[in-house]
């Protein structure tokens, strides 16, 4: 298997000049506990071997579609979206704090990294914007997905696509956690099972798609695969703790 047949590719209704792709485990030189396509310097990986994995990711993206180098984040869980900087130099040099990114510019890659926190690809119908959202529950209680929509003109033609995430029977969360939902949406109660031992069952899944639906967006795919249950695939902090990133990958051609 070469590197672009092991892409999660996404099923949904976006224009043919959108692409979008997710990295699995495969295709890479990290050895354990990152094996083996880390692309994460924060994690204890040796840094000359992430940089190899993503020189390797540049060039299996522009198998695809030509496109320069990805806009790379520093994430912190928290609300903020920005703007792919132009200049390839720029984007190379510079990694900005935020859980989103967005453009306009065709051939420029917007990425954001998960292992277990949920990405969210955006697309408007017409093609011509795009944007990923790397939603951990703080950031989606706290609005990173409504922030992200705010930079399309129209929810109305935006669709969405949610990729791999924790899954529903692994997600344990304390009261705390359901408490903060329900503040922002009594119907976030649905999303929450009850264990016995006081804590629950939270569908992040379910969560984001009724924050989209409450947004305006009536396009939502994806949703479907879990990081924590598929450790042939998928890296996940929930399973391991030390452990490596996948990418979720938009651009414009």
């Amino acid at each position: 298997m070469n590197l672009t047949e092991s892409f999660i590719k996404p099923e949904w209704p976006a224009p043919p000049n959108v692409h979008a792709v997710v990295t699995t485990r495969f295709g890479g030189l990290s050895t354990a506990p990152y094996d083996t396509f880390n692309l994460a310097f924060h994690v204890g990986d040796h840094a000359a071997t992430v940089v190899e994995n993503r020189r390797k990711l540049l060039t299996a993206l522009n198998e695809i579609s030509p496109c320069g180098p990805p806009q790379w984040l520093q994430q912190t869980h928290g609300t903020d979206v920005v703007d792919a900087f132009s200049e390839p130099k720029l984007r190379a040099q510079t990694v900005p704090e935020a859980d989103a990114v967005t453009t306009t510019q065709r051939g420029l890659p917007c990425v954001v990294m998960t292992a277990d926190c949920l990405p969210v690809f955006f697309s408007d119908r017409n093609g011509n914007r795009v944007a990923v959202a790397h939603a951990g529950w703080r950031g989606l209680c706290n609005g990173i997905l409504e922030n992200t929509l705010a930079r399309f003109t129209n929810p109305a033609e935006v669709m969405c696509w949610l990729g791999p995430a924790i899954g529903a029977t692994a997600f344990e969360v304390g009261a705390e956690v359901r408490d903060a939902f329900i503040r922002v949406d009594p119907f976030a109660a649905s999303a929450f099972v009850a264990q016995a031992n006081g804590k629950y069952l939270a569908d992040i899944y379910e969560l984001a798609r009724q924050r989209l639906v409450r947004a305006g967006i009536g396009m939502i795919s994806g949703g479907g695969l879990c990081t924590v249950s598929d450790k042939d695939r998928f890296f996940s902090f929930r399973r391991e703790q030390t452990t490596g990133r996948m990418a979720s990958i938009i651009w414009l051609a």
